[in-house]
């Protein structure tokens, strides 16, 4: 007797053509139990995925198409990732067949309180109904609800490397006075889209902040550490462009209720991530490099009497979102943790 195949499961991609949806190509290409069925990308409508990724020429001989018209027709996939600009998920996601698992990228189902949602994106949030369905995506934290979850949004690039850096201290609190985060990302954050502020020329040898105190990643880190722990510290959240293509490098300043020590505060993170796999804790500061097209977030804890300083590095587009994505369907469907994330940065 021999033994049935198990069956792969099949996912549509929404948003094939920016660069998360690049990412989600070049990972579940390679996934062992996966199925690719159905890539959309209206503007690329019949072309090879190769043609428009150049990094997938010759992988693959799936083409882009059209967004379907009738998405409750689409009884025949298991799992839906959009990777779509904000705001559409919104429409679509209520249009699945009732069995299809949805990961949504953009931060349509990210904020629970619809006011605030509106304040920091701008736009009317659509589907308050089904907000109460979907988890928040951050795996090393909502591990266990994630596996039983049939809708996941998808933490911000930025919210990633900052809950990842302050959830063990939240956790095991004695926290007081302000937290500050400073933090900084790569281009290709904005999307792949030209604009001026991510062209080359402005690009290259620029450095300046933006959006101080109206980022829309605030609320959800605000509302994740609420759940972590008894969040009453202030809270000021800073971002920064960098000029390099991808990456985000945090620096998170905070002050604790007592004196710690350097061994005792590595301890509380050791704990916190003695299960998570793509937690690295390191010695010295993380360097972008070394996360760089990896879903690795490497961690560093320094401390100076009460005075704690964290610093984080990801891949944006990695672990800030298609890997951290993929990462989160793996376990929706009971597979390892790890499965097709292997990936290793590069040297240089």
């Amino acid at each position: 007797m021999t033994n049935k195949p198990k069956q792969k499961t099949r996912v549509a991609i929404f948003g094939g053509s920016g660069y998360g949806g690049s990412e989600l190509l070049r990972i579940l290409l390679f996934h062992p139990n996966v199925e690719i069925v159905l890539i959309t990308a209206n503007e690329h409508a019949g072309k090879p995925i190769g043609e428009v990724h150049k990094n997938l020429f010759g992988i693959s001989e799936h083409i882009f198409e059209r967004l379907p018209e009738n998405l409750s027709a689409l009884t025949d996939i298991d799992v839906a990732f959009f990777a779509l600009p904000h705001g559409h998920a919104l429409s679509l996601i209520p249009q699945l067949p009732a069995q299809v698992k949805a990961i949504d990228l953009s931060g349509d189902f990210r904020i629970d309180d619809k006011a605030i949602f509106t304040e920091f994106y701008k736009i009317e949030h659509t589907a308050s109904a089904l907000q109460s369905k979907f988890v928040y995506g951050l795996t090393e934290v909502n591990r266990n609800e994630i596996s039983n979850a049939q809708y996941i949004a998808n933490p911000g690039c930025f919210a990633t490397a900052t809950l990842l850096a302050l959830a063990p201290l939240v956790k095991n609190g004695g926290l007081t006075g302000k937290i500050i985060v400073d933090a900084k990302t790569g281009s290709s954050g904005s999307g792949a889209k030209a604009a001026a502020n991510t062209h080359h020329p402005q690009r290259t040898t620029s450095f300046y902040a933006y959006k101080p105190f109206v980022h829309q990643h605030l609320p959800e880190i605000k509302q994740c550490l609420t759940t972590v722990g008894a969040l009453t510290s202030e809270f000021v959240f800073m971002t920064h462009s960098l000029p390099v293509a991808r990456g985000i490098f945090v620096s998170c300043y905070l002050e604790l209720t007592e004196p710690i020590s350097a061994k005792a505060i590595q301890k509380i993170y050791r704990d916190f991530y003695k299960d998570s796999f793509f937690i690295r804790l390191v010695q010295g500061s993380p360097d972008i490099n070394w996360v760089k097209t990896t879903n690795y977030c490497d961690i560093s804890v320094h401390t100076s009497g009460r005075d704690v300083v964290i610093f984080a590095a990801i891949d944006n587009l990695v672990k800030g979102a298609a890997g951290q994505a993929v990462q989160n369907m793996n376990l929706m469907f009971g597979l390892e943790e790890t499965t097709a994330l292997n990936l290793v940065g590069t040297n240089p």
